[in-house]
């Protein structure tokens, strides 16, 4: 069995996560793929225990129609401990931009080079604005590019995914 992990904070849960993750599953040939949510996401630490049960249940609800698709809860925040023991780790470009940035890792380099030399095989799809190296790139519809759960959050609900039940959408 490959199971495949897809951090994120999900907040909401949009059209181009879901788009992502089916993406990852078929190009990968997952047999699972865990949607994780930290109960402490990095930088977000706007996100409470009340936003984390709607994130949960917003993806329950997206695998009602997706059986490859699962949830999970970690504690861990940075993402080479989240993807520890998976196949293979899906991110989007921003999260990869986070990933080699060495400020995540205490300012400290060598502290992320050995982060990154502890993540299972990569897979990164494309952000508008963000650079994607060609050996990561997932490939995903163009379309959902521009989507983000700021700009749901700011007002474009056509962008959140159904199961989110944000109205609008």
């Amino acid at each position: 069995m490959t199971v495949g992990v897809y951090p994120g904070s999900f907040d909401p849960l949009t059209v181009a996560h879901l788009g992502i993750a089916e993406a990852a599953v078929e190009q990968l040939g997952l047999d699972r793929l865990d949607l994780a949510l930290s109960r402490a996401t990095l930088g977000k630490s706007h996100l409470g225990e009340d936003s984390l049960d709607a994130r949960v249940a917003a993806i329950e609800r997206a695998a009602e129609r997706r059986p490859w698709l699962a949830v999970t809860i970690v504690d861990a925040q940075l993402i080479a401990d989240i993807a520890a023991g998976y196949d293979v780790v899906v991110m989007g470009a921003d999260k990869w931009s986070q990933v080699i940035d060495p400020s995540w890792y205490g300012g400290d380099p060598r502290a992320r080079d050995t982060a990154l030399a502890r993540l299972p095989r990569v897979v990164v799809a494309p952000r508008a604005g963000e650079r994607v190296p060609d050996e990561l790139a997932l490939s995903v519809p163009e379309h959902l590019w521009e989507v983000s759960a700021t700009a749901v959050r700011a007002g474009r609900l056509e962008w959140a995914a159904p199961e989110a039940e944000l109205g609008g959408s």
